[in-house]
């Protein structure tokens, strides 16, 4: 049986969006005139944004990192299984040459 978790994404995006919603309700709720409500509110959006903005390149960084990772990999990979294929098709004419000299 396979446990699924939530990955750390899903977990800081939960986070982000909880403190939206419990900041946007405070603004909302505590006791100021409409134009303090206003600006406080753009300026919670643009810390919002700005985090977001952060997180995702972070993300892109990361993406980008195990992405090249893995054409590392992957040519080291194709390096060794060409070279396989090689020593093995010498070996075959090797054998191949060596029954039709008997």
């Amino acid at each position: 049986m396979k446990e699924e978790g939530y990955g750390s994404g899903s977990l800081l995006l939960s986070f982000l969006l909880g403190g939206v919603v419990g900041a946007g309700l405070a603004l909302l709720i505590a006791p100021q005139s409409g134009s303090e409500t206003r600006r406080r509110i753009k300026e919670l959006a643009d810390e919002i944004k700005d985090k977001t903005n952060e997180y995702v390149s972070e993300a892109r960084e990361k993406v980008i990192s195990v992405v090249d990772d893995g054409k590392g990999y992957y040519e080291e990979k194709k390096t060794l299984v060409k070279s396989a294929i090689e020593a093995g098709k010498e070996a075959y004419d090797k054998e191949k040459e060596k029954y039709a000299k008997s």
